[in-house]
């Protein structure tokens, strides 16, 4: 599995200050090192789809990010515009609030319609902000994701809210099953805590930190 980790790779850079420059070295390394995909904001994709057209590498972006606390018809909206932009998977905020409200029927409508939006032909990945949940809100936030068709479960959004564990990595995997992806992302920044989460469950891993961990896996002897 390990061989492949460049593969399972997210490029992330989502940062509000980041420059045309910056998103265009995103995109270079995502082509030199064969990322999966490299994670930008809306604005750039139709940037990134030109930069990687004919490089198999994939193009993610970002639907009521990071709070998850848009209207659903904008988060909808938002998906839509950037699949028509070249965006292949969709990386969307769950309403937190109203999981926590235990308005189940609301988070389960919110990402059906992002869901609808994106289409069945691309990915959609559903992020639960794990760091501020219950374990027992983790479990039923998952059967949610599960339930309303999305092709992920991810941990965090990385910004501010906890970064993603082994523990909820292992709980998420559970819930889901082998048939369900499960991304880990926030505060992954070196080889060992990536090669961790991926041992304890997640197929796909979010990071801006990328190129240096799979540079460090191929000094430990192992191929990026």
């Amino acid at each position: 599995m390990m061989n492949d980790l460049a593969r399972m790779i997210d490029h992330t850079l989502l940062r509000s200050d980041a420059t045309r420059s910056q998103i265009n070295q995103l995109c270079l390394e995502g082509k030199k090192y064969n990322f999966a995909s490299v994670c930008m904001n809306p604005i750039w994709v139709k940037f990134c789809q030109e930069t990687l057209l004919g490089s198999g590498v994939r193009i993610c972006t970002v639907s009521g990010f990071p709070l998850g606390a848009s209207n659903s018809i904008i988060k909808a909206k938002e998906a839509e515009i950037g699949i028509n932009d070249g965006a292949d998977e969709i990386d969307m905020v769950m309403n937190v609030g109203a999981l926590k409200d235990g308005d189940y029927k609301l988070v389960e409508d919110d990402i059906q319609a992002v869901r609808h939006a994106v289409g069945k032909d691309k990915i959609l990945k559903v992020i639960i902000e794990a760091g501020i949940l219950t374990n027992d809100e983790k479990i039923k936030a998952a059967e949610i994701v599960k339930s309303s068709g999305a092709d992920f479960v991810k941990t965090n959004t990385g910004f501010g809210y906890g970064s993603a564990t082994i523990e909820d990595v292992k709980l998420l995997r559970r819930i889901v099953g082998n048939n369900m992806g499960v991304k880990a992302s926030g505060g992954i920044r070196d080889f060992q805590t990536a090669k961790g989460l991926i041992a304890a469950g997640a197929n796909r891993i979010g990071t801006s930190s990328g190129v240096k961990i799979v540079e460090e896996s191929r000094s430990s002897g192992l191929k990026g």
